[in-house]
């Protein structure tokens, strides 16, 4: 097994129906962020398919070169911006494949930089697909047949001199599906800006990521991919920008900015999210929560429900430290206190919220004022 070929749908009566090419190709790319290539394609590679727009942004470049295969769709017209980008992503480490290759394409003069070319063994015949294996198969270049249904269409690409196959005769489709996190329209607008100025300030930018639910979740993911490498979780929003460095800062917000823009407007359900986190941040430095990140433990509280996974899933992709995992788990944490007060002050639940006030030794009018400057932040950052 080489890889999988990730493709968007929107839903599942949407499956045979063709979407947007832009639209589709955006959405898988933000779908694997959110979902993760380790658990798409189970450590293989993944194939992506990249309109010309998709492809000349450099969104592919979100995603790990090491895991990432760009198949670029025949209606990509090879000019010179184009063969540019191509080469960009040679040297980042991408592997490039063109799609639905047949003899005269116009994409002739990327072959050069393909590293595999994807042939469609149903609509090409037989002859042409082996002259097109004899021509373009020396060198560097893997041959991959597309739509191999049967035992005999497969020997028959293996004499061809195909090396790589691709068909229901190996796997029928699998649809897998990933709730999005709602974004913000106005929140984008904060972060173009953020990432503009001539001199970036990091505690601006950590605000920013911190007013939206989306694109923290998909930082934290980013960075302990194995694209990084780095030897330790990145536990906290500020821990990962200074890591980073000033430059990736930039590229990577402009790129997640520009790709989830089309998102709708923030739910109730990340407003909740959004107001927990604020919470917990404020109260912080009136606990002894040791190396706890508050802020993320609240955000992460309501993440399972808005992406429809359970918590489990949802913690194997974030690291956070063992007693807000435990907390988040519901098994014994000493933020477990604080983690109920949170609750109860969401509920309405009075009697409660006042107990655990007084166990955790903090002002009762001080946990209203909080909660209330958290609401009215979440609010704000919101839109709403």
């Amino acid at each position: 097994m080489f890889g999988y070929e990730l493709l968007f749908r929107d839903g599942v009566d949407d499956y045979f129906r063709n979407p947007d090419a832009d639209a589709a190709a955006r959405s898988t790319l933000s779908t694997s962020m959110l979902m993760g290539l380790d658990v798409l394609c189970d450590g293989r590679r993944a194939f992506i398919n990249v309109t010309r727009d998709v492809l000349l942004k450099d969104y592919i470049t979100l995603l790990p070169s090491s895991q990432t295969v760009v198949e670029i769709l025949k209606s990509v017209l090879p000019d010179d911006v184009v063969t540019a980008a191509c080469m960009r992503l040679k040297e980042a480490g991408y592997q490039i494949a063109l799609d639905d290759f047949t003899a005269d394409d116009p994409r002739e003069v990327l072959t050069n930089l393909a590293d595999i070319l994807k042939i469609d063994i149903q609509a090409t015949p037989p002859l042409q697909a082996a002259a097109i294996v004899r021509r373009h198969a020396p060198g560097r270049r893997r041959m991959l047949a597309e739509k191999v249904e049967t035992r005999e269409e497969l020997l028959a690409a293996k004499r061809a001199g195909f090396v790589y196959f691709q068909g229901y005769f190996f796997r029928k489709p699998e649809t897998l599906n990933a709730k999005q996190i709602p974004a913000n329209r106005l929140n984008y607008l904060r972060m173009w800006q953020a990432v503009s100025r001539p001199e970036l300030d990091i505690r601006e930018v950590e605000q920013v990521i911190k007013s939206e639910a989306s694109l923290c979740y998909r930082l934290l993911r980013y960075l302990n991919s194995p694209l990084f490498g780095f030897g330790n979780e990145i536990h906290s929003i500020r821990h990962g920008l200074s890591l980073l460095g000033e430059q990736e800062v930039r590229r990577w917000i402009r790129l997640m900015a520009t790709l989830d823009a089309g998102q709708n407007k923030c739910s109730e359900l990340v407003l909740s999210a959004l107001v927990r986190a604020r919470f917990c941040e404020l109260l912080s430095p009136s606990l002894g929560h040791g190396d706890s990140d508050l802020f993320l433990m609240g955000l992460l509280s309501l993440m399972d429900a808005i992406l429809e996974i359970p918590m489990a899933r949802v913690l194997e992709n974030v690291p956070v430290d063992r007693e807000s995992r435990a907390v988040l788990l519901g098994e014994a944490s000493r933020l477990q206190p604080f983690y109920q007060l949170m609750l109860a002050k969401e509920s309405g639940e009075w009697e409660s919220a006042s107990d655990l006030v007084r166990q955790l030794h903090l002002s009762e009018s001080g946990v209203a004022e909080t909660y209330w400057k958290a609401m009215q932040w979440a609010r704000r950052v919101s839109g709403g």
